[in-house]
């Protein structure tokens, strides 16, 4: 890839950084290496997570065309990418909701269950898990439906709650999740291969670990929802105090011999993209990999860098490119009865907070997006802020604070033409943030 020129093609660079980005994280390019032997007996290949049928594609590319292969990976609805051509298909991939589980992923998460039972210490099953997974690898408790579950994470995701206490409350409430799909494999070998979304990479929060050990109680998930105010019905809170739906533990025996790879980080997209605007003469820095908090109010931060920077040249001196990673979190406000709902993700939120605090700021252009191409539910990956945001928001009527009091980011960047669109890219590291500073 040719790089646009910053001083002239500001929003095309930034596009450009977050290319390289999600193409650091492709599967096809981080799966050979920690590909396992072929075993003795059958190759299972099981799997859930928005970058699933892309990793089930390299695994079918990479594995021995005469050593055994099946399986069934779950992935969101159209993120199949396209088959290439002469690669024969033998791992199934089927598609469900996300991030709202339902029937499609009940059914797969099911089947996927019902195909780690009856192996032997002869087989191996290969795990391929990435973001996204715990919605759709959705396999309720006991006493809990798929509408009971449906409600929850609905109520989890407009709560405030953040990536790691969500899935806490969703692996106490899962016969899948919170390493319980390894327990089903046993005997047989486990390999997971796995694409971080989550800050500091903990294989135990990507999709709710549903193949390792879970350090968290019973106890710290009904902390969480009676914290968050999210109902449960009477029974499944008492089974939680009770310690009744405990997941295994770090040290079972279970997990003996069992093996764990990162195959893809949000550090790595973002040193991919720092390289790449160094390559285009542009200094860059990486602030964290693991950001946190109100999607808004760190989009307050990042602009009150970047001005510090255009202004002061402090921290850092301009010309410069600015990255962060993480996963923020949006509350959604309640509006009045029969208010429009807003639309938007935790990017489009973010360059919300950061129009409004950049004022207009000379010089600052930035670019925020969930690098699976899809921020929240909606069709964008993100949105452009530039130093105009604000001029032509006002020319058409348009006041930020509004669209931020309903949380409607999507629609106060598409009525400017600032929607960051991408489609499914097949990969998931979460967030991608980038300030350009000239």
């Amino acid at each position: 890839m040719t790089s646009p020129d910053p001083a002239t093609e500001p929003r095309a660079f930034l596009e450009f950084l977050y290319r390289a980005a999600v193409k650091r994280a492709l599967p096809l390019h981080n799966t050979a290496a920690f590909l396992p032997a072929p075993p003795k007996g059958r190759t299972i290949v099981l799997g859930a997570g928005k970058a699933g049928g892309a990793m089930a594609q390299a695994v079918e590319a990479l594995w021995p065309a005469d050593a055994p292969l099946e399986g069934l990976v779950v992935t969101r609805y159209d993120h199949t990418p396209p088959r290439p051509a002469g690669l024969k298909q033998r791992i199934e991939v089927v598609e469900a909701a996300h991030p709202v589980p339902d029937a499609a992923g009940l059914h797969a998460a099911q089947r996927i269950l019902a195909m780690a039972h009856g192996l032997t210490k002869d087989d191996l099953v290969l795990c391929l898990i990435s973001g996204g997974g715990s919605s759709l690898l959705t396999l309720p408790a006991e006493g809990l439906t798929l509408e009971d579950k449906q409600r929850i994470n609905r109520d989890l995701l407009n709560s405030g709650a953040n990536i790691v206490e969500m899935n806490c409350v969703r692996k106490h409430l899962s016969r899948i999740k919170g390493g319980r799909l390894a327990a089903a494999c046993a005997p047989a070998q486990v390999v997971t291969l796995t694409i971080s979304d989550v800050p500091g990479d903990d294989v135990s929060v990507i999709a709710s670990g549903p193949t390792v050990p879970d350090a968290t109680s019973c106890a710290d998930a009904a902390a969480i929802l009676q914290r968050y105010g999210i109902e449960v019905p009477g029974a499944i809170m008492s089974l939680l105090e009770q310690g009744a739906l405990e997941t295994p533990k770090p040290g079972d025996a279970l997990f003996d011999g069992h093996a764990v790879h990162l195959i893809a980080t949000p550090q790595q997209s973002l040193e991919a993209a720092a390289q790449a605007a160094r390559e285009a003469g542009i200094a860059a820095y990486i602030l964290s990999d693991e950001m946190e908090g109100e999607s808004r109010e760190v989009g307050k931060v990042h602009a009150a860098l970047a001005r510090a920077i255009a202004r002061h040249g402090q921290p850092f001196a301009r010309p410069c490119v600015v990255l962060s990673g993480g996963e923020t979190t949006v509350t959604v406000k309640k509006q009045p009865e029969g208010a429009p709902r807003g639309r938007g993700g935790r990017a489009g939120e973010f360059c919300l907070g950061l129009a409004q605090a950049l004022q207009g700021q000379k010089g600052v252009w930035a670019l925020a997006a969930d690098t699976d191409g899809i921020d929240g539910v909606e069709d964008n990956a993100g949105a452009f802020v530039a130093p105009d945001t604000l001029q032509r928001a006002a020319a058409q009527g348009m006041k930020v604070d509004g669209y931020l009091s309903r949380n409607d980011a999507y629609g106060y960047f598409s009525a400017l033409g600032d929607l960051v669109v991408t489609g499914p890219t097949h990969t998931n590291v979460n967030d991608f943030r980038a300030l350009l500073i000239l």
